[in-house]
């Protein structure tokens, strides 16, 4: 993994590069009337959205993680003459905009530089920004409506894209306000240096699949989530892709509740050790798998439904998954899954970097032996998600047991 510079095989080795996006101007376009749209649940303070984010960012550099920022990746890629009109080619194809109104968007992007045009892709292009607006479609926009959507929930680098040992997949969204953060993510793995000989093995505009789904429970062992987000066929997809890229032998293909707070299998089950999860305790004792593995003829083998906690143990080769059992009352459980107490990062075993708002969650971590990382998050956390959500590791250590 080293020599590439980029590979991930789990959870919880000791964790080397992520890729963080620091919350800027796109978080200033929602309000009352786009939060829900953009998928947001709140308006955030975005100054201490920033503070807070910033804190995180520098947690993971105090543990000597180096942080790399979607924003400066995406700009540097923009530089390059292929990434630029592969950028440009998917703004302009938005059929809203008509014939008149695409005109003058692509001149007005082609006059920008790369920061500049790396800027207007995340932060979005309003109706009164765009001074050379003009046709049926631009008049009949409200002024305040967007030519360009902005993206604030780019925040969230996990669900974009996953590694799986030195390949990327690069997910695809069932929501149409998370489709363009994926093809600038595809743009980044595909023409940035820095991801040079990276394999792609999932892209855009494929099965649904989002990275907050996929868990890497052990090297070569994965879970993904099947429900809101990610659909059986996105993760019969990704396993077979796994399976016959040597990147995987085993998939748990977890069903999991169509609820809000339950979006991601990882706002219910995150790693903090080799062979240790933090659970959400409502749902500790009711998920359920599907273990899957390479069959005959490109055929996957699918096995009936166990236990989560017991296909994963099999699967991982070890006697038992330890839960970390919160012990909350029912009321304090669910708010504080809500506020994400269940998405942790791990930065290496038995080392989480979590809310510091969830405090009965993290004395239980803490008792268990999990040294927890506390970083602020009352304005982070207003789109529904953690340090897990907040963070794409493209290398980390293989875990050692």
């Amino acid at each position: 993994m080293a020599a590439t510079g980029h590979g991930v095989d789990s959870e919880v080795g000791r964790l080397r590069t992520v890729v963080l996006h620091r919350p800027g101007p796109e978080l200033k376009r929602l309000t009352p009337r786009n939060s829900a749209d953009l998928l947001f649940d709140a308006i955030p303070w975005v100054e201490r959205a920033q503070e807070e984010h910033d804190a995180f960012a520098s947690a993971l550099r105090d543990r000597d993680v180096e942080v790399l920022y979607l924003r400066e990746l995406l700009a540097e890629a923009l530089s390059l003459d292929a990434a630029r009109g592969s950028v440009v080619e998917h703004t302009l194809a938005d059929p809203r905009l008509g014939a008149t109104l695409r005109r003058a968007v692509e001149r007005h992007v082609s006059d920008l530089d790369p920061a500049e045009l790396a800027d207007v892709l995340i932060g979005g292009l309003a109706h009164e920004e765009l001074a050379a607006g003009r046709g049926l479609v631009w008049r009949l926009m409200d002024q305040h409506d967007f030519v360009i959507p902005p993206l604030p929930n780019l925040l969230f680098t996990r669900d974009s894209s996953v590694w799986l040992k030195d390949a990327v997949a690069v997910t695809s969204p069932s929501m149409p306000a998370r489709i363009r953060e994926t093809w600038l993510t595809d743009v980044i793995y595909r023409h940035h240096p820095r991801f040079a000989g990276a394999a792609t093995i999932y892209s855009p505009g494929e099965e649904w699949l989002e990275g907050g789904d996929v868990l890497l429970l052990a090297p070569g062992v994965l879970a993904i989530g099947v429900g809101q987000r990610t659909t059986a066929a996105g993760a019969e997809t990704l396993a077979a892709r796994a399976f016959a890229n040597g990147l995987a032998h085993a998939v748990l293909v977890v069903p999991i509740a169509q609820e809000r707070a339950t979006m991601h299998l990882d706002t219910v089950c995150t790693m903090v050790d080799v062979d240790a999860v933090v659970m959400y305790p409502a749902v500790a004792d009711s998920l359920l798998a599907h273990t899957v593995t390479p069959g005959e003829d490109g055929e996957l083998h699918v096995q009936p439904p166990e236990p989560f906690l017991v296909a994963a143990a099999k699967a991982m080769g070890i006697d038992t998954l330890r839960v970390i059992d919160t012990g909350l009352d029912p009321v304090t459980a669910e708010r504080e899954q809500w506020d994400d107490g269940n998405n942790t990062l791990a930065i290496a075993p038995r080392v989480a970097v979590a809310y510091e708002r969830n405090v009965e969650t993290n004395a239980r971590l803490e008792q268990a032996g999990v040294e927890v990382v506390r970083i602020p998050g009352s304005e982070l956390g207003s789109g529904r998600g953690g340090p897990r959500c907040m963070s794409c590791p493209v290398r980390r250590d293989s875990p050692l047991r």
